[in-house]
């Protein structure tokens, strides 16, 4: 408990010195505003409470499988590929303490943190339900339960997952299919085992399973992980970097390459679209039951996977000193130009895939439209990331202010977007070329603000 404790301490530190203790101490007020703004919002359209509740429970398990890529991200800073690397998770060389145990209990203090400063506020956003008599003082009690282990759960899994692909890469295949399969075959029962049951049928039975799942992935997880132990994914190719060069230039080479040795290679580029794209797919399922609305699955899938692509500039800038570029003659221009034909590079066709895969229960004929979306909208999102933060986008979720400015940029273009993917069912060929028009011109501002990204950082870099 001292080093969870302490890496409590170390946690907001580091986040205050970022950012000012009053900004960040601000970020949970503004959660909470802006999920009791949008639950309102979603009670307005007839969404009931339960479907509500079940969307949070969902989206609240996809980021707690983002946040647990630590296991990806951990093996490189274990290594020293971040570079200098002090945080107490990547100090077991230093103190008395295995890595695992570092890396189990940096778990559970990010369980407990994230607990305090994000999921908390978004479940007092329920609060104005409890007060109009929708949702009982018990029913918000089991809701605060279930969507922190729901996190929890999500954090866990993933870990658990990139342990077992340490050992072994048929193991995790054999893994994932398992359970992609239990969820096919058996939706009821593996949706029984989850947090998620002890909110909507709370008895003793659905929270031993739940907690038992729990005490697994989160357990486990450590354990599997195995950090690596030679060089091999170190080493120069200088015939691939030649290659990977005629793709773009040096820093298009250099960034593909950091993200190809990093640990997870490309797959966590696509398993971080893939997150997205099971959201995405989620939503429209849960927007057709609880609606009459037929909303384009082209128009929706396009400006999603285009929203996620923010995760791709994270992984490609992983690596990044940023004052380290000030030595090249061009500041940051040629930088941020490579970076910007990196992104594409890895995030267009794995975005095309997943609409290749959406197409398996969408007409194929809607999707196309989300081949033109979403590059376009992953423009803007590239352009609008590199201008607000640089090469330090991680330092992004707990600047309150500067998440507030990110949202609305985001916002602007994603409302228009999704509102006109409502629309398609009662007129298509409006909707679909307001959303076209609507993508390339956000493509423009995109590719505006890069432009202006590189003098705007080199100036900021050197003051």
């Amino acid at each position: 408990m001292n080093i969870i404790r302490r890496m409590f301490v170390e946690e907001y530190r580091l986040h205050a010195e970022l950012f000012g203790s009053g900004r960040f101490l601000a970020f949970p007020l503004f959660t909470a505003l802006l999920a009791a703004g949008g639950i309102w919002l979603l009670t307005l359209t007839g969404s009931s409470i339960g479907a509500v509740v079940a969307g949070i429970h969902a989206l609240v398990f996809f980021f707690g499988l983002q946040v647990g890529t630590i296991g990806l991200i951990g093996r490189d800073a274990m290594r020293d590929v971040l570079g200098d690397v002090t945080l107490l998770v990547f100090s077991a060389r230093t103190l008395p303490v295995s890595r695992r145990y570092l890396l189990g209990a940096f778990i559970l203090k990010d369980i407990g943190y994230y607990a305090a400063f994000f999921l908390t506020p978004i479940i007092a956003g329920f609060l104005p339900v409890v007060a109009a008599g929708e949702l009982t003082l018990g029913q918000f009690g089991l809701l605060w339960l279930s969507v922190i282990a729901t996190f929890g759960l999500g954090a866990g899994s993933s870990l658990t997952l990139a342990g077992i692909g340490t050992r072994s890469k048929i193991a995790l295949v054999a893994v994932v299919g398992a359970v992609v399969a239990a969820i096919v075959l058996a939706p009821e029962t593996a949706v029984s085992l989850t947090p998620y049951a002890v909110y909507t049928e709370p008895a003793v039975e659905s929270l031993l399973a739940s907690a038992v799942l729990l005490a697994v992935v989160l357990v486990a997880g450590p354990l599997l992980f195995e950090p690596a132990t030679n060089s091999r994914a170190r080493r120069g190719d200088p015939d691939r970097y030649r290659q990977l060069k005629r793709l773009g230039d040096a820093f298009t080479a250099r960034s593909l390459l950091e993200v190809a040795r990093s640990s997870g290679s490309v797959w966590k580029v696509a398993f971080s679209l893939g997150v997205l794209f099971a959201v995405a797919a989620l939503l429209l399922d849960r927007l057709a039951d609880v609606t009459a609305l037929d909303p384009s699955g082209g128009i929706a899938f396009g400006t999603l996977l285009g929203l996620g692509s923010f995760t791709t500039y994270n992984w490609l800038t992983q690596a990044d000193k940023p004052r380290e570029f000030l030595r090249y003659p061009k500041a940051l221009t040629i930088v941020y130009r490579g970076k910007f034909r990196a992104f594409l590079l890895l995030s267009v066709p794995i975005g095309v895939g997943y609409l290749a895969i959406a197409a398996l229960w969408y007409p194929p004929a809607d999707l196309l439209v989300g081949l033109v979306v979403f590059p376009l909208v992953s423009v803007y999102v590239f352009g609008l990331t590199a201008y607000l933060t640089g090469l330090s986008p991680n330092e992004l979720l707990f600047d309150t202010p500067l998440f507030a400015l990110y949202g609305a940029g985001l916002a602007m273009l994603a409302v228009p977007l999704l509102v006109a993917s409502l629309a398609h069912g009662t007129a298509p060929q409006q909707s679909t070329g307001f959303a076209v028009g609507l993508s390339v011109l956000a493509a423009g501002v995109g590719w505006l603000l890069l432009g202006r990204t590189g003098d705007r950082w080199h100036n900021r870099l050197r003051e």
